[in-house]
């Protein structure tokens, strides 16, 4: 069986974060670029957040979009995912998929060491964090207890429409949190 098309990893040395998402939607693979539909509440809260502000002044814009993902990587932005198979919801994964995608991208995370890996979402990160810390307590928000190396591990909500629990300006805030993180390191 040939595996599906899927978004290509953005990640390099040298990163400050990078964004792990579940696993790719159909629609971003479909146009090429990570978080891609319209209703998709990350790049609108990155965009106001204070952490994308210095690549907003470099690249001379307000508003990043999809089609910015790739030329973040030269501002210190990367993004992967848990698993790379592409789906229209992520339970369609199977924990099968999640777990072996885990082993995949604890490989790359060590190989590329970013400052921080954010997850979008405790959904993906609770695979993460079975494998690396299954001893602690479960996973909440922000800056977790467990460290991969040198990279530090943050979770901001899923910014996905699906996800009601959180406004676009607490999505921001996340996203304001981490870059404070960062200030700090």
């Amino acid at each position: 069986m040939t595996p599906l098309p899927t978004l290509p990893d953005l990640i390099r040395d040298g990163l400050d974060v990078v964004f792990v998402g579940i696993n790719p939607s159909l629609y971003s693979v479909a146009q090429g670029h990570y978080f891609a539909r319209k209703t998709n509440r990350f790049w609108p809260c990155f965009s106001r957040s204070t952490l994308s502000a210095a690549a907003r002044q470099a690249l001379q814009i307000e508003r990043l979009e999809p089609a910015h993902d790739v030329s973040l990587m030269q501002h210190g932005f990367g993004f992967t995912d848990v698993a790379k198979r592409p789906s229209a919801r992520a339970d369609e994964l199977t924990p099968a998929e999640m777990n072996a995608g885990v082993e995949a991208l604890l490989a790359k995370l060590r190989r590329y060491a970013p400052r921080v890996a954010c997850f979008h979402g405790l959904t993906g990160y609770r695979f993460v964090h079975r494998v690396l810390a299954p001893d602690d307590p479960p996973p909440v928000l922000g800056l977790q207890r467990a460290v991969l190396g040198p990279t530090r591990l943050f979770v901001a909500p899923n910014p996905s429409p699906a996800n009601a629990h959180f406004t676009p300006a607490q999505q921001t805030e996340w996203y304001d949190r981490l870059s404070r993180h960062l200030a700090r390191a």
